[in-house]
């Protein structure tokens, strides 16, 4: 099932997701992870929820 990541209501802690690294953003590659903290505070964002995964990597959500 996809989720629609830039929702905010649609992530949470410990939830496995991909997300696109801010080095990444040009290619487009994904990198896997477990969230642990929302970084963006809105409810909405156009690029994806940033988040921080258990690892320490940052970025934006692209599918679930």
């Amino acid at each position: 099932m996809i989720v629609d990541g830039r929702y905010r209501k649609n992530i949470y802690s410990g939830q496995k997701v991909e997300i696109v690294l801010k080095q990444d953003q040009r290619t487009g590659k994904t990198t896997a992870g477990i969230v642990k903290d929302l970084l963006t505070k809105s409810e909405f964002h156009p690029h994806g929820i940033k988040v921080r995964l258990e690892d320490g990597q940052v970025g934006r959500i692209q599918t679930k």
